[in-house]
């Protein structure tokens, strides 16, 4: 008799419990009202610990259920990890933030842990159809987070965008699904492989190109960007440490199962598609911040630039390639999330502050955050000994394995230059002159800040528990 663990419902555990935990929530609140907002949030991090918990113990093996629609093995058990963490850490930067702008609601939770299922069915997903209905689940609770402040016209926008942009995209991404499956007969991505092996027909090209500008525009990358600076800039700040954070790390494992899992035997005819997109996202990414003077616009076109980064493990199509990407965005996460705790303090009296300059002199006023931001800016821009030197090492090293040298050193020059905007952020921290001191951080900003602290400056001491564990998650893959 087959054991829970490995049922089609152990296999969904965290799944299970993250759904049934919204569905819960929203009952309370709803019934409630405003006086169940408070309970709601904690509820909800609860719910993202019990099925992080859960993650732990789904075993590592490769398992399909649901008629091969959903996939668990050690790829999924990584990633989801990753998401879980990251959907928990923003509802930790959120609650004071939207209490003190007067927009608490307890819907937002609610949204983020719908977003979360999406996610997870995203990492899951095993065919065509099940990726489409996770990463939907996954966008439609993304729109309304982005606009959840109504009265910030901001805020609306941010929504409209991201949602007008996100409706083109999933159109190509499904008119790309639609090309495969008439080529191929099928929508199961082992048995997409089964199929396609050496020359490939043009209309599957064409629809290989379709799915991957969809799965471009939900990682930010080049050229389907054109969202996120406005939407970064334009939502509230917690909303766009979530977008930065787990939404990522989803939509960069989405992308992995589609070409390593549908794809593994025509990687001649994608590899190309991956490293034009790659260097674009990390051109722009480096040139682009350098006038920005908003800081989570900033923060925007890093990401663009860190994306382009992680695709050169993608681009290696290598177990050494994706071990790569697993690990840049492990890294990812923890410099991101550190640096928007460290946004989302930047208050001072009834006001949130956005613009660089506001953190002149904050090594004097606020030592210990000022080093803090540093340490994570030092780190995205890939300065050793901090984790991002090693999390950009490993593509790199990666793509040299897999013989794609200038692809290697566009990397590395394009990192270079990045440098530059990181750096400016330091130098305004610690030789501007000093400006009024922010306000104390809240709680739950201190403790992600603290924790990322922790992962980004130490992760050189004991890189083995990560790296080891995320090349057994590769590994599974092939």
């Amino acid at each position: 008799m087959q054991s829970f663990a490995a049922s089609s419902f152990g296999l969904a555990t965290p799944e299970i419990i993250v759904a049934v935990g919204a569905l819960v929530l929203l009952m309370v609140g709803a019934f409630s009202g405003k006086r169940a907002t408070n309970i709601v949030g904690t509820g909800a991090f609860v719910v993202l610990l019990l099925a992080l918990i859960a993650v732990a113990f789904l075993p590592s093996s490769k398992n399909a259920i649901l008629g091969g629609a959903f996939i668990a093995d050690g790829f999924a058990k990584y990633m989801k990890a990753l998401v879980l963490i990251g959907s928990a850490a923003a509802l930790a930067l959120s609650s004071d933030y939207m209490q003190r702008e007067g927009f608490i609601r307890f819907e937002f939770p609610v949204l983020i842990l719908l977003s979360t299922v999406g996610m997870m069915m995203m990492v899951s997903a095993n065919d065509l159809i099940s990726l489409y209905l996770g990463l939907e689940l996954q966008s439609l609770a993304a729109y309304v987070v982005a606009a959840i402040h109504r009265d910030d016209t901001r805020s609306t926008e941010a929504g409209l965008k991201y949602f007008v942009l996100g409706a083109l995209s999933s159109g190509m991404l499904l008119y790309g699904a639609s090309l495969i499956y008439g080529f191929t007969g099928t929508v199961s991505f082992p048995a997409i492989a089964e199929v396609v092996r050496g020359e490939a027909p043009i209309g599957l090209i064409l629809g290989i190109v379709f799915v991957a500008a969809g799965v471009s525009f939900k990682i930010s990358a080049v050229p389907f960007h054109m969202w996120t600076p406005d939407v970064y800039e334009g939502a509230p700040t917690p909303v766009t440490a979530f977008f930065a954070s787990a939404p990522k790390v989803a939509a960069m494992a989405m992308a992995v199962r589609v070409f390593i899992g549908a794809f593994p035997d025509i990687i001649h005819s994608w590899q190309q598609i991956i490293i034009f997109v790659a260097i674009l996202s990390m051109a722009l990414g480096s040139f682009a911040a350098i006038g920005q003077r908003n800081i989570k616009r900033l923060m925007a076109y890093s990401s663009i630039g860190n994306v382009g980064y992680a695709l050169i493990g993608l681009a290696a199509g290598t177990p050494e390639g994706i071990q790569g990407v697993i690990v840049y965005m492990a890294i990812y996460l923890a410099m991101t999330l550190g640096a928007f705790a460290v946004i989302i303090g930047m208050r001072r009296g009834d006001r949130y502050l956005e613009t660089i300059d506001e953190l002149a002199g904050a090594a004097t006023t606020h030592p210990w955050r000022a080093f803090a931001l540093a340490m994570m800016l030092f780190s995205l821009a890939g300065i050793p000994p901090l984790a991002g030197f090693f999390s950009k090492f490993y593509v790199f090293a990666a793509a040299v394995q897999a013989g794609l040298y200038t692809l290697a050193v566009i990397g590395v020059v394009t990192s270079v230059i990045g440098a530059y905007y990181y750096i400016r952020v330091v130098k305004v921290m610690y030789f501007d002159e000093p400006k009024p001191a922010f306000e104390r951080m809240a709680p739950g900003a201190e403790a992600v800040l603290i924790a990322c602290s922790v992962v980004v400056t130490l992760f050189w001491v004991v890189p083995a528990p990560l790296v080891n564990s995320a090349a057994a998650a590769a590994r599974s893959l092939f």
